[in-house]
């Protein structure tokens, strides 16, 4: 579907009103299965994030910097998938697949915070376990309650700042030609697809804060697991290090979990939209279902604390 929006150069972006969300490409009769399995998902989302929130701020043996962390990444899962999800499925079942303007900008914006704030959570995380394996003695006074929000509030920064100059640097394009977005959500590359302006200054932007964010909280998380690595071999009993890397390996999984899937959507191949948009589904769907049940399944004081709330009720 092309809508013409005037001559290349003669439009910009104050001219258009809505855009139109393709989604997933599938059968019309397939339309309510679509529905329906994300529906289901979602509600796994709501339903694990909301149980480890609730368990976390209710049992006083979770008031620990490692569950403070803990809760912050459910309520970053939960948020980025409420996002875009609710608005996905209405498109699925409705003939008018708009969005606003005004909804799209809100969309990036917000989607770009919570997936930039989660991946210096993450990185936080490591820095976490690393002082607790490597340093136990001061591990209290390291990791401080203040320095805690500071981590978190850092990270919320950061999401922030990267949201606003990529939705900047997007929404300062001309979208003379088209405004079909070939995709599910808002996400700058499909909106790139629909600009007739020149979109380098975009991609050196896109490239330069993908550096910025990735680097970073790759090497806090490599450096940390290096240290915490060597500590744990020094460890004598094979009983001692089974228990210290057990603290760890939720956090390896969720982490892998994490940048498997996000490279599975950008390194796929720009001229496969549609595996593009199953990838994304993977991320925004899926990723924040699994992480509570990792964390969950994995960690002793969680399941003891879900098994006390099972008990009382």
């Amino acid at each position: 579907q092309k809508f013409a929006m005037g001559d290349k150069g003669g439009d910009n972006h104050s001219e258009v009103t809505d855009f139109i969300l393709v989604g997933i490409r599938v059968r019309p009769e397939l339309h309510s299965l679509l529905f329906l399995l994300f529906l289901i998902v979602y509600g796994m989302v709501l339903l694990g994030n909301l149980s480890m929130i609730g368990i976390i701020v209710s049992d006083p043996r979770l008031n620990t910097p490692m569950y403070f962390f803990l809760g912050n990444l459910s309520i970053i899962d939960l948020s980025y998938s409420t996002v875009i999800v609710p608005k996905a499925m209405v498109n699925i079942l409705s003939q008018k697949k708009t969005i606003s303007f005004a909804g799209c900008v809100a969309q990036l914006f917000l989607y770009a915070l919570f997936m930039v704030t989660e991946a210096f959570v993450l990185a936080a995380m490591a820095y976490d376990r690393f002082i607790a394996i490597c340093n136990p003695l001061l591990y209290t006074v390291r990791m401080s309650r203040s320095l805690c929000i500071q981590l978190v509030a850092g990270s919320y920064l950061c999401g922030w700042v990267s949201s606003i100059l990529q939705i900047s640097v997007t929404f300062s394009m001309s979208f003379c030609a088209s405004r079909v977005i070939d995709h599910f959500y808002c996400d700058s590359n499909p909106i790139e697809k629909i600009s007739c302006s020149n979109i380098f200054m975009n991609k050196m932007v896109s490239f330069s804060l993908a550096v910025l964010i990735i680097l970073p909280t790759i090497v806090v998380i490599v450096v940390s697991y290096m240290y915490i690595v060597s500590a744990v071999l020094k460890i004598r009993s094979s009983e001692g290090r089974k228990k210290a890397f057990s603290t760890c390996s939720s956090h390896l999984g969720v982490v892998s979990l994490l940048y498997g899937t996000v490279s599975f959507v950008y390194l796929t191949p720009p001229n496969n939209p549609e595996l593009r948009k199953v990838a994304s589904v993977c991320y925004i769907l899926f990723t924040p279902m699994l992480n509570p049940l990792i964390y969950s399944l994995r960690n002793k004081d969680v399941k003891d604390a879900m098994k006390k709330v099972i008990w009382k009720k």
